[in-house]
């Protein structure tokens, strides 16, 4: 029997099929019509629209092409060629949307099929016809909610199709609307995407960060996360960042994610709070321990040695940096390892045949865009010169000493040295096996493997680094070589000498062109060293002459090109006191009075006594005696003529770092008549590669520096000019001070200039700022504000309320004391994008009354 149930249900689907049937018609607006047509337009052309919508919505994400070293895209890159992959999807849906429109005009459902043509029209890249299609969405569906998705999905389209004022115009109106909490979210995200495409990070996390809470599982909250923590870490907020990097790890982020947020967490990690850091080693342990990172090892090593040398745990940093080196095949990444134990080498370390070696490594690898890859060059060219000089001098002291030793006494010291060397090189090599063995480093990196001597010994062959980068200076000219007679002739041209350093480094000190097949027999290496030990005087005198120049080119290069004066001045008087007689002895001593003269006056004097004494005909006597001796020398005068023509050739079409570097290399040869034209023309290219505050305040010092010369006029026309330009601009706009909070600020104090305390108010801030805000790494900074008044200013404050604070404990502590107390004095913080518009209109009025307004205020 059938139950009253069924019979209930049976009843009632007959009424609707009744009822639908009577309500097909589209003209009909009886409530069973309206049922009819909007269960139809929903379920049947909105529903498969919109599924059709979410697999192109899949595929265009999948097309992103993520570098988490990057900052992540909020949205794929719409384009035409990859639109074409899904061209049949988006044309299904529009007819599907539209076929619902036509069939079922009166349906609530009408505006979302309009919506779903909007989007194929999107992403197909028809951008003018989507515009079209979302404007009329929102001029006439009567729902709110409606309109505000289609205003959303339009300021997308402006974003796409570059149309940014129209974007701006669009999410604008929907700020001042009451949105539901949807399109808010989807707002936000958009106005990130917006911000994110035109670079303004600022403005990019704070819609992301106001987006956060709106989020759901299916936002990918995951990703999200990650790049506000990589936006706040560009920005410099390191706290921030590693919150939501915290963030992201917490919603089980997919695995790349995962990674790269661990490893950023340690590149922001507060290394004040002992509990990060301790988390922080975790991480980086089970990231190394994990087999999926396999491939990622040399990143993770990298990041390890970046964390370690934050902390000031140099030796542990440059262990991971060498493990990084050695873990992967990315070269950028291998090469960036090699560089940073460089840098620590040179910088830090002052290990200066230990840094060449890995500034070699790093230009082998480094890519030649590589962001500041001509001055690694260029250090690493300096490394060279200087590895060369101080092993010159070992090797050449080395060798004399032995020559003064006994034949006996002699052999048994170098069968000390081999063995020793030997004793080592076998202890890295079954080091080497032990840690890698799947480590297959180039020939050219050979020497990082070397046990590395903590001791910089004055003995050529105690110092196994020394006797390893003679190896690596080999291979590098020589290539490898088989061990057989007259190698040279057979792999390179004759006219190549090698110098005698790298061959004596090469195996042990082997003679030119004798190098055998038995080399590697310690006897062999003995007699080899000794047939090349300095017996006679010429010999003896040849060694001695390599000694003297290096420590000439060394004390050179340590002054001129390291601009190391100590070690400059104690090469230079290690050249005196072995070589008194040296013919570079009257510059040198002139170098030595130039070390001292600022912080040793007496000392100084020294030399220059000597220098007036020994040799009263010499250039630099001359020098001293008259200042302008230069000035009247011709031969000065003509060769900077003529590196002025090239200097001025480069600056007219364009070459501004070559005419630099020239106008450079004419002002070294000294202070002469034409030294007035070279500066104005390195003015002019200030004024081409610096702000204008730079070249106006370059100018107004030249005309100061030179009152009564003959380029002052022109110099004067120049900077009238500049200021009549810049006047006019600002006038003609206006000028309006902008309220920026977190912006850098800068702190000034103006006075008047016939008060003359520059120096005094100077002082008094710098001892302040090491006093109260050490840590701050703050600059105290005079400049000329004009005619009447100067002004110095402490540079620069991270934030707002930073620069308020110094300046309140200015003002309690400060203001009134002696040095300030006195004189008459305007105080107060301003950002730099304000101090340009401020130091170029000299609106000190105007500034004061806007300071007083946005700033006073709180202090109050």
């Amino acid at each position: 029997m059938i139950s009253r149930h069924n019979l209930l249900l049976t009843a009632v689907w007959l009424i609707t099929i009744g009822l639908l049937g009577s309500g097909c018609s589209s003209e009909q607006n009886t409530l069973s019509a309206s049922a009819y047509h909007n269960t139809t337009a929903r379920f049947n052309g909105y529903f498969y629209a919109r599924e059709k919508s979410l697999e192109v919505e899949k595929v265009i994400l999948k097309s992103l092409d993520d570098d988490p070293n990057q900052i992540l895209r909020l949205f794929p890159k719409l384009d035409t060629v990859l639109a074409k992959s899904y061209e049949k999807d988006t044309e299904e849906i529009i007819k599907m949307a539209s076929i619902s429109i036509q069939r079922h005009p009166n349906s609530k459902w009408v505006d979302n099929n309009y919506i779903q043509v909007g989007l194929a029209r999107l992403y197909s890249c028809d951008f003018p016809n989507a515009i079209q299609t979302f404007k009329y969405v929102n001029t006439k569906s009567p729902d709110p909610t409606i309109r505000h998705t289609a205003l959303v999905y339009l300021v997308r389209t402006f974003t796409e199709h570059e149309e940014y004022d129209k974007a701006e115009e669009a999410f604008t109106f929907l700020e001042k609307e009451k949105l539901n909490a949807t399109n808010r979210k989807n707002l936000y995200m958009e106005k990130a995407y917006y911000y994110q495409v035109r670079t303004n990070y600022d403005k990019m996390v704070q819609n992301l960060t106001l987006a956060d809470s709106l989020l759901t599982k299916h936002d990918r909250k995951a990703r999200i996360y990650f790049i506000i923590g990589q936006v706040y870490q560009k920005l410099g907020f390191g706290s921030e960042a590693y919150n939501y990097y915290r963030n992201c790890l917490a919603t089980n982020p997919e695995y790349e994610i995962d990674f790269y947020a661990r490893l950023n967490m340690a590149q922001v990690a507060r290394l004040d709070d002992s509990h990060d850091v301790r988390m922080i080693r975790k991480q980086f342990a089970r990231l190394l321990n994990d087999t999926k990172n396999l491939e990622f090892k040399d990143k993770i090593y990298f990041e390890l040695g970046e964390f370690e040398r934050k902390q000031g745990h140099l030796v542990e940093a440059i262990d991971n940096y060498k493990l990084s080196a050695h873990a992967g095949t990315n070269k950028r990444i291998q090469g960036n390892a090699f560089l940073k134990v460089g840098q620590l080498y040179f910088d830090s370390l002052r290990k200066y045949a230990l840094a060449k070696a890995y500034y070699d490594s790093a230009i082998a690898s480094l890519p030649n865009e590589f962001d500041g890859y001509d001055e690694i060059k260029k250090r690493q060219e300096v490394l060279g010169d200087f590895v060369k000089y101080t092993e010159t001098i070992q090797m050449q002291d080395s060798l004399l000493y032995l020559a003064s030793l006994d034949t006996a006494t002699a052999r048994k010291k170098l069968d000390s040295v081999i063995t020793s060397k030997n004793k080592k090189e076998e202890t890295g090599k079954k080091k080497r096996k032990r840690d890698s063995s799947s480590s297959n480093a180039s020939q050219g990196n050979s020497t990082l493997y070397q046990t590395e001597s903590t001791t910089t010994a004055d003995w050529y062959f105690d110092n196994l680094s020394a006797i390893a980068l003679g190896q690596s200076e080999f291979q590098r000219i020589w290539g490898t070589i088989t061990l057989e007679d007259n190698w040279r002739r057979s792999n390179r041209s004759a006219g190549i000498s090698l110098p005698a350093q790298q061959t004596l480094a090469q195996n042990g000190g082997q003679e030119y062109g004798q190098a055998d097949a038995n080399a590697d027999k310690p006897g062999d290496e003995i007699n080899k060293m000794l047939a090349k030990l300095p017996r006679t005087e010429q010999q003896k005198a040849d060694a001695l002459r390599q000694i003297e120049e290096a420590y000439f080119n060394l004390g050179d290069l340590y002054f001129i090109k390291l601009n190391e004066k100590d070690n400059a001045a104690v090469s230079y008087e290690k050249l005196l006191e072995r070589f008194p007689a040296s013919e570079h002895a009257p510059e040198v001593l002139y170098k030595l009075y130039l070390i001292h003269r600022e912080n040793d006056a007496a000392k100084a004097e020294v030399f220059v006594s000597r220098l007036k004494t020994d040799y009263p005909n010499s250039t630099f006597t001359k020098v001293i005696l008259n200042p302008d001796y230069l000035k009247q020398t011709s031969v000065a005068v003509e060769k900077q003529k003529f590196i002025y023509k090239e200097a001025y050739t480069a600056y007219q079409t364009g070459n501004l770092r070559t005419a630099q570097e020239k106008i450079a290399q004419a002002i070294e040869l000294g202070d002469t008549d034409f030294t007035p034209q070279l500066e104005l023309l390195k003015i002019l290219i200030t004024g081409k590669t610096e702000d204008v505050t730079r070249y106006q305040y370059e100018l107004s010092e030249f005309i100061n520096k030179y009152p009564g010369g003959s380029l002052k006029p022109y110099a004067e026309t120049l900077l009238a000019s500049s200021k009549t330009f810049l006047e006019k601009v600002e006038r003609a706009k206006g000028i309006r001070f902008f309220n920026a909070t977190n912006e850098p600020h800068r702190f000034v104090i103006v006075f008047r200039n016939t008060d003359k305390i520059s120096d005094k108010v100077s002082s008094a801030l710098e001892t302040f700022t090491r006093s109260n805000f050490r840590d701050k790494k703050l600059n105290v900074t005079n400049l000329v504000f004009h005619d009447d008044y100067v002004l110095v200013m402490v540079t620069d404050f991270a934030e707002r309320s930073l620069a308020m604070e110094y300046l309140e404990k200015f003002q309690s502590t400060e203001a009134n004391n002696k040095t300030f107390g006195s004189f008459k004095f305007d105080i107060f913080v301003i950002t730099k994008n304000n101090f340009d518009l401020f130091y170029r209109t000299k609106a000190l009025d105007e500034y004061l009354t806007f300071f007083d307004r946005n700033y006073k205020k709180e202090n109050q």
